[in-house]
C-alpha cells in the first residue's frame, strides 16, 4: 500500500486572526492555492485562492478582514498513515480537492491535493501501459 505521507507537500499555514492580505501574500510567496488555518498546530480551517478572490471581488470584502470569517471549517483531514485509496475516497465523499494530513495527535504535518494524487495515478497508469506494451505488439 502506498501511504499518503509519501506524497505530502509542505503546507502553508496562517493563524485565524491573519488578514486576507496576509494570506494572499503568503499564497503568492509560496506559490500555493490554499492556506491551512491552524490553532496550536491543529487544522481548524482552510482558505483557497478562490475564497479570497470571491470575497474581495464579489462580496466586497476588505483586505484587512480576518481569514477566520471566510475559511471553510471544519477542514477535511486524513491521518498520515492512510493509503492513497483512502485519500481519494475521502476527497470524493467530502467533495474537496485538498486534505490536511495530521499525525496521531491531530497535529498538521502536511497537505495532499487532488492534483498530487492525479499525477501519482497518471504515473502508475503509464507504468501499467508500459508493462503490457510488449503483449499488445504480439496481437
Amino acid at each position: 500500500m502506498q501511504y499518503i505521507e509519501r506524497f505530502l507537500k509542505k503546507v502553508v499555514t496562517a493563524s485565524p486572526d491573519a488578514t486576507l492580505a496576509e494570506v494572499a501574500r503568503s499564497m503568492e510567496r509560496h506559490n500555493v492555492g490554499s492556506v491551512v488555518v491552524t490553532d496550536n498546530h491543529r487544522p481548524v480551517g482552510i482558505v483557497t485562492d478562490r475564497d479570497v478572490a470571491l470575497e474581495l471581488g464579489a462580496r466586497d470584502g476588505s483586505l484587512d478582514m480576518m481569514v477566520v470569517r471566510i475559511m471553510t471549517t471544519p477542514v477535511e483531514t486524513i491521518p498520515h498513515n492512510e493509503g492513497v485509496f483512502a485519500a481519494t475516497q475521502s476527497m470524493l465523499e467530502h467533495k474537496v480537492r485538498r486534505l490536511a494530513v495530521v499525525d496521531d495527535e491531530g497535529l498538521l504535518v502536511g497537505i495532499v491535493t487532488f492534483d498530487d494524487l492525479l499525477r501519482l495515478l497518471s504515473r502508475e497508469l503509464s507504468n501499467l501501459s508500459e508493462g503490457i506494451a510488449p503483449e499488445m505488439k504480439v496481437r
